[in-house]
């Protein structure tokens, strides 16, 4: 099975800075992805504020409830050109050989241009999972304006 490639924007009315800023924070996955994912560490805790690179071991469950195995959150900070700010998620499972998520911020008009891409390689479940992530980052592009909109007021 090929790896499949999903890639989705949205402008947000706050700075590039502002957003790179929260984009740093286990806090901000954990507002954008719910309620359709929550993530919980495996074993050790997440960075206090910041993620930090390297490998984060996580529990995964659909709605909030339903366990749906353990993913390697794999943070990168690669080198990004000026005004742009880069962060990579290189992650992986037992069910998911590759999660590659890279997400992009770069000014656009008054805000910010975010960009999702993902690549995914789930063996023959790459279908189903590629169908599902195109949910869930349209998801979490819509938490994040909704974010962005309430003035970055965590619920």
């Amino acid at each position: 099975m090929a790896v499949r490639t999903v890639s989705i924007s949205t402008h947000l009315p706050a700075s590039p800075e502002t957003v790179w800023d929260h984009v740093q924070t286990p806090r901000l996955l954990h507002h954008v992805a719910w309620p359709l994912i929550r993530f919980v560490p495996k074993g050790a805790r997440w960075p206090a504020e910041r993620w930090t690179e390297g490998r984060h071991e996580t529990w995964m469950f659909l709605f909030g409830f339903l366990p749906i195995g353990w993913q390697v959150i794999g943070i990168e900070l690669p080198t990004a050109t000026p005004g742009r700010h880069v962060v990579r998620d290189n992650g992986y499972g037992p069910l998911i050989r590759r999660w590659d998520h890279w997400i992009e911020i770069e000014p656009e008009g008054r805000g910010a241009r975010y960009t999702d891409t993902i690549h995914i390689d789930a063996g023959w479940l790459t279908p189903v999972v590629t169908s599902f992530a195109k949910i869930f980052y349209r998801h979490r592009q819509r938490r994040w304006r909704n974010l962005v909109n309430a003035g970055f007021a965590y619920q």
